[in-house]
């Protein structure tokens, strides 16, 4: 039976509760039998892999190994899962390198089958990088079950402070925010931006992202989220018009004005 976290109401009140119970819910849930029994057969069978068919052929492996990039929903495209694999990111035209979504390019890149890249299956640490990565999105996923605004905020404030840190250029950064469908969404609502800016041209939609980032940070690049302090703003904000939403229905404005302040006192 796989531990179920506790969310505790909506919002900032909800989000503050998960916060302070975060660690022990976090050691609860990864030593759930069902996740220890997936994790013990990653680390037991991961380096008897030699081919990205043999992995893909695997569903037991594979679920670990998606899991752990958040791409558990392609679990069931197979041939897709493994033209990733086996071409790499060596290559412009990689079939990763072609996607949106740079979790594709991370997955491809962690595993090392495609041309000119080493393959990491064999060595002694790769099984443990895979399967801490694997709990933390498998809790995401287990919050966002119940919320999934929590399931976002937790996954913007684990993979936001690597991302703002890593030697691209700020354009490049800002298209990975709006390619990555959980982080567009952090970034979209807690900026205040509309759900309709998707359909404009995107390189429009850049400019609207980053208009707003400056306006609430004082500069509008990804690299300034290296400080916790404005990751923590842009969560909070997010959560914040979460709940301005959720209340939207049945409350006020000056109801929910009146909630959110209470909320952050």
């Amino acid at each position: 039976m796989t531990y179920q976290p506790i969310v505790a109401g909506s919002g900032l009140l909800g989000w503050r509760f998960l916060q302070a119970t975060y660690d022990n819910q976090f050691k609860a849930f990864t030593q759930s039998a069902s996740v220890q029994r997936d994790v013990d057969y990653f680390r037991e069978n991961l380096a008897k892999i030699d081919t990205a068919e043999q992995l893909v052929a695997d569903r037991r492996l594979l679920s670990v190994a998606l899991g752990a990039f958040g791409l558990q929903d392609d679990i069931n495209n197979k041939y897709f899962i493994q033209k990733i694999l086996e071409d790499g990111t060596s290559a412009d035209d990689a079939l990763a390198n072609r996607l949106a979504d740079d979790r594709y390019k991370d997955f491809s890149d962690a595993f090392g089958f495609g041309p000119q890249q080493v393959q990491r299956t064999k060595l002694s640490y790769f099984a443990e990088e895979v399967i801490a990565k694997f709990e933390a999105q498998s809790f995401e996923v287990a919050v966002g079950n119940q919320d999934d605004s929590m399931r976002i905020a937790l996954y913007g404030e684990r993979t936001l402070e690597t991302m703002a840190a890593e030697d691209k250029s700020d354009r490049a950064l800002w298209y990975n925010i709006l390619g990555e469908p959980p982080l567009r969404e952090l970034f979209e609502t807690g900026l205040g931006l509309p759900s309709g800016i998707s359909s404009v041209d995107l390189d429009r939609q850049l400019e609207y992202f980053q208009d707003k980032a400056l306006r609430m940070f004082g500069e509008d690049s990804i690299a300034q989220f290296t400080d916790p302090e404005k990751r923590e703003k842009l969560v909070t904000a997010y959560m914040a018009r979460v709940q301005i939403n959720q209340n939207a229905g049945s409350y006020s404005s000056a109801s929910a004005a009146l909630q959110l302040l209470q909320a952050s006192a």
